[in-house]
Parts: C-alpha cells; sequence; structure tokens
C-alpha cells in the first residue's frame, strides 16, 4: 500500500500552562486555531532552517 504524501498525523504534545496560554493568544492575534498556528510555527521553523523539502 502506497503512502499518502499528503498523509495528517496526530500526536499529543505536552506543554505547560503558560506556554499554551501565551500559544492560544498568538494564534487568536493571527486568526488560526491553536493547532493551526503550531503547524505554521513548525513549518516556518523547517522552512528557515532548511529542513523542509519543498513539494
Amino acid at each position: 500500500m502506497a503512502k499518502d504524501k499528503d498523509a495528517v498525523k496526530s500526536f499529543v504534545l505536552r506543554i505547560d500552562a503558560a506556554t499554551m496560554e501565551a500559544l492560544e493568544r498568538w494564534a487568536a492575534d493571527e486568526f488560526r486555531s491553536t493547532n493551526g498556528q503550531l503547524q505554521w510555527i513548525i513549518h516556518e521553523a523547517l522552512r528557515k532552517s532548511g529542513r523542509l523539502k519543498d513539494a
């Protein structure tokens, strides 16, 4: 069975309350969900580090 290149994987993230509150405020400021904000942060970090291969 071939892997779907665009498949979304889920995982559990443990994060302290103060960091979560800051993340939720940042997400709200950007009109994103908390999950969407985390995805954006991770994508940007990978892109800036040169670790994300362009599709």
